[in-house]
């Protein structure tokens, strides 16, 4: 199906980059002023996986770490929020939702060099590909399940009660969003990409009305989950990055993006379903899996499902052109960054198909 191992290329560990090094005496001093029961000597290894915000393996002879810093150099205007994730994390984490346990937020740039983070370190798998290579029929459905169980377990909170009520501006979220991955598509644009010109004609004219104002993940899907080593439960939901007050159902048709997904040879490519016997995998078809989270919130996607598949195919195809971006100004943390340009367009077509059918 595809061109690499995507569980043995982003699975584990590897030593850090030399952009991306870290003074590890200076962080072990902040760790034993900051974190209780810590205890070195350090090591740091940064993990393989995880594209945006680079994330560290910290580890001591007693317990495991993760680290996760903003890229040092030249960003775009206000990506790599770590510290909105991790107050998110730590609202989450009160209410019992699986999130890796926060531990301490570090502003100050002498430490690493940039501001970051530190969290518990959730020991469970990762699965790369939304077909769960190596698994068997009842776990996946019972993988799929948990992952739709713990997205309508965040929809239904209430951001004024977890404390989140300013965390966001909620209202036109979908609005918003279109008109800002449109300029951050812009500003780190390579080539001409007619799908993109058209969508960013379109879809402001095509908004779907938008539900009361939710904590949305931003980028919720299977490789963003750790499951338990001997069960299906979710132990912690990654990668809060772009988590904010929007439209749950926006977030929610994000991660159906993998029934559509254009393939990709190259390690950049998003998972896909495509081409797969879900039947005989054991995973649900889309159309059950909406209706099990509509069962679960009451909220409903399907009247404008291609409209939000075609937002959602838009801004992940804007959301790679800024990482290409980032490899043109010299500062993407991925070895498979420069592979994401081919991606692109195939994703851009893809959102036009869904703008056309809607």
């Amino acid at each position: 199906m595809s061109g690499i191992d995507k569980q043995q290329a982003f699975s584990g560990t590897k030593e850090v980059t030399e952009a991306l090094r870290i003074d590890e005496t200076r962080l072990d001093q902040y760790m034993a002023a900051n974190i209780a029961a810590y205890a070195g000597p350090l090591t740091v290894k940064q993990f393989k996986g995880g594209q945006s915000n680079p994330t560290y393996l910290l580890g001591t002879p007693a317990r495991r770490y993760v680290l996760r810093r903003k890229p040092p150099g030249k960003l775009l205007p206000s990506a790599h929020a770590v510290d909105r994730e991790f107050r998110v994390i730590s609202a989450l984490h009160r209410q019992s939702f699986p999130v890796a346990e926060p531990l301490a937020y570090c502003a100050d740039d002498s430490v690493a060099g940039t501001p970051f983070y530190v969290m518990d370190f959730a020991d469970g798998r990762v699965f790369w590909e939304p077909h769960m290579d190596g698994s068997n029929p009842a776990e996946r459905a019972a993988v799929y399940d948990a992952m739709n169980d713990a997205i309508a377990r965040l929809h239904a909170f209430d951001p004024v009660q977890i404390g989140l009520a300013d965390f966001g501006r909620g209202e036109n979220y979908v609005a918003r969003q279109v008109e800002r991955w449109s300029k951050q598509y812009r500003a780190s644009q390579t080539e001409p990409i007619e799908a993109m010109e058209k969508l960013i004609d379109w879809l402001p004219s095509h908004i779907p009305p938008s539900s009361s104002p939710r904590l949305v993940h931003g980028d919720y899907r299977i490789d963003n989950l750790i499951v338990a080593h001997d069960s299906p439960k979710v132990l912690a939901v990654l990668d809060w990055e772009l988590s904010t007050l929007g439209d749950p159902l926006a977030d929610f048709t994000y991660h159906l993006m993998a029934w559509h997904m254009p393939h990709s040879d190259s390690a950049a490519g998003t998972g896909s379903l495509v081409g797969h016997d879900l039947k005989t995998l054991g995973i649900p078809s889309m159309a059950d899996y909406v209706d099990a989270y509509v069962a679960r919130t009451g909220l409903d996607p399907r009247p404008a499902l291609p409209v939000y598949l075609a937002y959602n195919f838009f801004r992940l195809a804007a959301i790679l052109q800024g990482i290409v971006g980032r490899v043109r100004d010299g500062t993407a943390t991925s070895d498979f960054a420069p592979a994401r340009a081919d991606t692109i367009r195939p994703l851009a077509d893809k959102a036009w198909e869904f703008a056309r059918a809607a």
